[in-house]
């Protein structure tokens, strides 16, 4: 780094800023700095495998983290490396995490800044960068339900903010007026498109018109302006909770990652951003205005040079990961200990719509911060009416109606458990989930595996055909999810089964897949305990006991499998209704198959890729010796669901499943 004396291109205005917090300031802004020289070293060296530098934006992450309380969330992306420093994160569990050793933050299993830590208030982006955005509106959500006053920062880049998640998150932050600090920085490309490939407007922060927001466009290379106008600004946010954009003008003086290079940069721009460095900069007017020595840079350089080596050296000698499958399954959920709530003997005959509201409402008693989202729950109660009078009993903080935008409302109840709520997302359909996909299987499923943080959230999914409502609302989606590790998928057929395993579900701090059969909401009947109770997840139900076959099936195939037994008395049937699909009770399967020596899986869901295929296989590895026919699979048609009555009655399996089950039993 050079130590001469050169006039700096920006105006600095210290005038109320603390010598320390000046010169605190310059080191903050050195720190990520060197580091980033001594990445690069290595990754030349072979000794890391990838590298997103943010040199040249090194002023945006500090000026923001140091404006920032420690207490307050901060969600960076991967150049952000002067987040992560300036809240003061011991270099050496940062090396350990870029070597994948156990000291890092994700035990060897995601990369670079691909973590979040609760111990410093840091929520790391995952590579679908949108996801980031909503997140933090759940975390300002949970701020402003509990009146802490705070504020959350989330980074995206100027491509980031052309995904959806962009859009949708900045609304739900202005619809709710969220206490959310949204930092554009706009290096001028992503990747190696130009800004004027992704965006039409003169300024990002021009967008923020269209939402009824505040914004501001700072100079991102000038840190005393970064520092300034954010501590005013969420000062301000503070005192009156609002979401305000910043679009913070920088330039990344290296490529996306080095292997990219930058020749794709005309070499002007390269020239006049290079005049910018937000580090030399200050550190002349630093040097000019006598806040600072030749003498005191070299020892500052110094200094910072001896704690990365010696964090290296450290990281470098920590042992390399042994791998334990006992290990990697283990930390797939958190930890939940079922606790078995017994009801009493009070009962009334409920409809499954009737359980599923009355479970939902006597969780809401019980879960005192338990807030519940979707659109049109609040005052029209539902879709489906579940939620009907729950404004009045637990009041619009908590029963919230959304925008449509399925993908944001998700993200925003991974961030409520960041922050340590409970949420229960209704998706209007099980078919919109898709609206969201991204989130549920890339965020929610995998956020503790990789770095130890559980999504608390119950995704409620109206779900299934025989109400002749076509291809988008109708589907039964399960086999999406069940694939997913890291989710758990719950998909009742009774209304008892429904109001207790929805309580576990809300209990459970792992994501939970609710399916709820609309066609069984106001058909299906029976006594249900009054008051809260419990029953546990991987646990089937036997509906039937007999020896002849084994009748696997769940949600509305359950109803079709008894109606078909019943029209055949003398078949001697097991009948397993599953409850619950992740996970699995597979002992349940077995010991029945292994008794009656034929299995039959009756599914709603199209055939290829179900989970019919593989309980099938399952059986077929664990009970082959004990069958005396094929696995048999019944499910509808591989076809999209048709609307009119006549060809979703042949689509669907229903009516497929009687010659299979005789056809079985004949062979």
């Amino acid at each position: 780094m050079s130590t001469g004396k050169i006039k700096p291109v920006f105006n600095y205005d210290i005038k109320g800023i603390k010598k320390q917090t000046v010169l605190a300031l310059y080191a903050n802004l050195l720190k990520p700095r060197l580091v980033e020289e001594k990445m690069l070293i290595l990754l030349r060296q072979g000794k890391i495998s990838k590298w997103f530098s943010g040199i040249g934006q090194e002023a945006i992450s500090v000026g923001v983290t140091m404006a920032m309380k420690p207490e307050e969330y901060i969600l960076p992306m991967h150049r952000n490396l002067g987040v992560f420093t300036t809240r003061a994160i011991p270099l050496f569990r940062l090396f350990c995490q870029w070597q994948g050793k156990a000291s890092g933050f994700t035990k060897g299993r995601d990369r670079s800044f691909h973590f979040g830590t609760q111990e410093y208030n840091i929520v790391g982006m995952i590579s679908h960068l949108g996801p980031q955005l909503g997140v933090a509106d759940g975390i300002a959500l949970a701020s402003k339900l509990k009146h802490k006053k705070q504020v959350t920062a989330v980074f995206t880049g100027e491509g980031g903010t052309s995904e959806g998640d962009f859009h949708e998150a900045l609304n739900v932050a202005s619809v709710w007026q969220l206490p959310v600090l949204f930092c554009i920085e706009n290096n001028g490309y992503g990747l190696s498109t130009p800004t004027n490939e992704q965006y039409h407007c003169k300024n990002l922060a021009d967008r923020a018109l269209g939402y009824g927001m505040e914004s501001h466009i700072v100079e991102g290379n000038n840190i005393i302006e970064v520092y300034r106008s954010v501590s005013k600004i969420t000062a301000s946010i503070r005192r009156k909770p609002r979401p305000v954009l910043i679009e913070f003008k920088t330039f990344r003086m290296r490529g996306h990652e080095e292997a990219s290079g930058t020749k794709y940069v005309p070499k002007k721009i390269m020239e006049t951003w290079a005049k910018k460095d937000p580090i030399e900069n200050y550190k002349n007017f630093l040097l000019e205005k006598g806040l600072l020595t030749n003498s005191d840079n070299e020892t500052l350089i110094a200094k910072i040079k001896t704690e990365i080596d010696s964090a290296l050296v450290d990281a470098a000698a920590e042992k390399t990961i042994i791998p334990s499958e006992t290990n990697e399954l283990y930390d797939v959920f958190q930890k939940f200990v079922y606790q078995d709530i017994k009801n009493n003997r009070n009962t009334k005959e409920l409809r499954l719509v009737d359980a599923i509201s009355e479970g939902l409402k006597q969780s809401m008693a019980r879960h005192s911060d338990l807030v519940i989202m979707g659109q049109d729950i609040a005052e029209y109660g539902g879709v489906f009416k579940i939620t009907d009078g729950f404004v009045a009993a637990f009041g619009k903080d908590r029963v919230r109606n959304t925008p449509i935008c399925e993908s944001a409302i998700i993200e925003t109840a991974m961030g409520l458990s960041i922050a340590g709520i409970k949420s229960i997302v209704e998706l209007q359909f099980s078919d919109f989930v898709t609206s969201g996909f991204n989130p549920v299987v890339n965020y929610l499923a995998k956020s503790h595996y990789r770095w130890n943080q559980n999504a608390d959230v119950v995704l409620r999914m109206p779900c299934g055909a025989g109400v002749a409502a076509g291809p988008f609302h109708s589907q039964t989606n399960e086999a999406w999810f069940t694939k997913t590790p890291g989710l758990k998928v719950v998909y009742p057929a009774f209304p008892y089964d429904a109001k207790g395993l929805l309580a576990t579900a809300i209990n459970d701090p792992n994501p939970v897949l609710f399916f709820e059969h609309k066609a069984l909401y106001r058909s299906i009947r029976q006594e249900v305990p009054v008051d809260y109770y419990t029953l546990p997840f991987g646990k089937a139900s036997l509906i039937k006991e007999g020896n002849e076959v084994t009748v696997i099936a769940y949600g509305a195939a359950v109803h079709w499998a008894i109606s078909t037994l019943n029209k055949h008395e003398s078949i001697s049937a097991d009948l397993i209704d599953l409850r619950s699909l992740q996970p699995l009770d597979t002992d349940a399967i077995y010991t029945s198959v292994k008794k009656t020596g034929r299995a039959i899986i009756l599914q709603e869901d199209s055939l290829f890729g179900g989970i019919a295929s593989d309980i099938s296989a399952l059986i077929m590895e664990n009970c082959f010796e004990y069958l005396d026919a094929p696995v048999k699979r019944v499910a509808s048609m591989d076809t999209p669901i048709p609307f009119i009555n006549q060809l979703e009655d042949q689509y669907l399996s229903r009516d497929k499943f009687e010659a299979a089950l005789l056809a079985l039993l004949a062979f």
